[in-house]
C-alpha cells in the first residue's frame, strides 16, 4: 500500500514585519501512533509560545523536528528527521537521526571494559567496536511518557541487567523542555543498583538552512575547546589528549566548518572529515556556553550549553543522498551536523579520562541545552 503522510497545518504568530501570520506544517501524531514491542509510540509537540515548535517521539527519544525562524521570521525545520514512525523502525539510512543514545554514547573499542575485575563484553556494531549502546540501545526502545504538557515532557526507561551486555539495571529519566527564550533543553538523571559505566548523549542532526536545504560547509562553529581526543583508523582513541592550536580543530574562533575540512591530516582522513571529541574548556561542573552554529544566509544559530566534559562534532559524512528527509529532500553528504555532548569516547578503557562510572547511591546527571537566535 502506497505509503500516506499525514501532516497538521496550524497557524501562529512570527515576530516579523507587520506580524504576518506563517503557516507552519507539523507532522500530524497519526502518523506516530503505533504499539511497538507491546508499548505505545506517539508524537508529541512542544512549543515555546516565542517562537520555537518541537516534535518528538518516545521511540528513541527522537528529536523529529525543529521549527525556527529565520532573521526575516521565515520558519524552517532545521532538524533531519523521518516523517513518520515506520521508517524510524525499518530504516535503511542512519539510524542516530535525533535519538537519546546509550547505555554508552560514542564507541568502546572491541566492545570489551573491564569493571571491578570482570571483563564484559558488549555488541559490535560498528567496524569492530560498539557504537551508542549496541544493536538495540536506548535510541530503539519505547520509552514511558510519565507527564506531558505543551512546555515539557517527562520520560523514563528501566534498562535491565545484562541489557546489550552492560551490568547493572539502570533506571533513567528524561526531560525535553523549551522555554521563552527558546531553549530545547535536555536533562538526564539515571541510577542503578550495581557498579556500571553511563554515557549518555542526544545524536540530533542540524542544518541551519532547513532539513534538505543544502550543505552544512558554510555554518561557522565557535567550540570553546584548548584540545581534541585523536583517534585511530576505526575511531577509537589513542588515549592521548592534544591541543588545536595550529590544527584544522581549532574552533575557538568561529570559523566556516568547510574551510579546512579538507586539508591533509590524519584526523580528518580517519573520520573523512570532522568526527572527534573536544575536551571543552570547562570553568564549573555546572552548563556553560560551550559551542555556537551560525548560519550566514538565515541568521540562524544555534548555541549549546552543558555540565559534560566532552563535545563531539561529527560533520556528516557518511550522508551519501540515498535516503530522503521528511520532505522528501535528500540527505546528502554533509548536510546535517551533530554536536553532542557527553563524556569522552572509549573512557573505561582510559585512565587519564574523565570516568564514567556509576555506582549504586550515586545519580547521573547530565544536562544538554540547544538555544536558538538570530543575527
Amino acid at each position: 500500500m502506497k505509503k500516506i503522510i499525514y501532516l497538521l497545518t496550524i497557524l501562529f504568530l512570527v515576530a516579523c514585519s507587520g506580524n504576518k501570520q506563517q503557516e507552519v506544517t507539523l507532522l500530524d501524531k497519526t502518523a506516530f501512533d503505533k504499539e511497538v514491542d507491546g508499548k505505545p509510540v506517539s508524537l508529541y509537540t512542544l512549543n515555546s509560545g516565542n517562537g520555537l515548535i518541537v516534535q518528538v517521539t518516545n521511540f528513541g527519544l527522537r528529536i523529529v523536528s525543529i521549527w525556527t525562524p529565520d532573521k526575516n521570521g521565515k520558519y524552517d525545520d532545521v532538524a533531519v528527521g523521518y516523517e513518520d514512525i515506520d521508517r524510524y523502525l525499518n530504516n535503511s539510512g542512519e539510524r542516530f537521526l535525533g535519538p537519546v543514545v546509550g547505555r554508552y554514547a560514542n564507541r568502546i573499542a572491541k566492545g570489551k571494559f573491564i569493571l571491578d575485575g570482570e571483563e564484559y563484553q558488549l555488541p559490535i556494531n560498528n567496524n569492530g567496536q560498539c557504537l551508542h549502546g549496541g544493536l538495540k540501545g536506548l535510541d530503539m526502545v519505547v520509552w514511558n511518557v510519565d507527564k506531558v504538557s505543551d512546555k515539557s515532557i517527562d520520560f523514563s526507561y528501566v534498562s535491565p541487567d545484562g541489557e546489550e551486555g552492560f551490568p547493572g539495571e539502570v533506571k533513567i529519566h528524561v526531560n525535553y523542555s523549551v522555554t521563552t527564550d527558546n531553549e530545547l533543553k535536555i536533562t538526564y538523571e539515571a541510577t542503578t543498583d550495581k557498579p556500571t559505566i553511563l554515557n549518555l548523549s542526544n545524536h540530533a542532526f542540524f542544518n541551519l538552512k532547513g532539513e534538505g536545504n543544502g550543505t552544512i560547509t558554510d555554518h561557522e562553529l565557535f567550540i570553546d575547546a584548548d584540545k581534541t581526543i585523536p583517534v585511530d583508523s576505526v575511531l577509537i582513541p589513542t588515549g592521548e589528549i592534544t591541543s588545536v592550536e595550529g590544527t584544522p580543530f581549532d574552533f575557538r574562533k568561529a570559523t566556516a566548518i568547510g574551510d579546512r575540512i579538507n586539508q591533509e591530516n590524519e584526523q580528518l582522513k580517519n573520520g573523512l572529515g570532522y568526527d572527534l571529541n573536544w575536551v571543552l574548556n570547562k570553568k564549573t561542573n555546572g552548563v556553560e556556553l560551550v559551542a555556537s552554529l551560525y548560519e550566514p544566509n538565515s541568521g540562524r544559530i544555534m548555541e549549546v550549553y552543558t555540565d559534560q566534559p566532552g563535545l563531539q562534532f561529527y560533520s556528516g559524512n557518511f550522508f551519501d543522498g540515498n535516503t530522503n528527509g521528511k520532505y522528501n529532500k535528500p540527505i546528502k553528504y554533509r548536510e546535517a551536523v551533530a554536536l553532542e555532548t557527553q563524556k569522552f569516547p572509549d573512557s573505561p578503557n582510559h585512565g587519564n579520562f574523565p570516568s564514567t562510572r556509576l555506582n549504586p547511591g550515586e545519580i547521573y546527571k547530565h544536562t544538554c541545552i540547544y538555544k536558538f537566535l538570530v543575527k
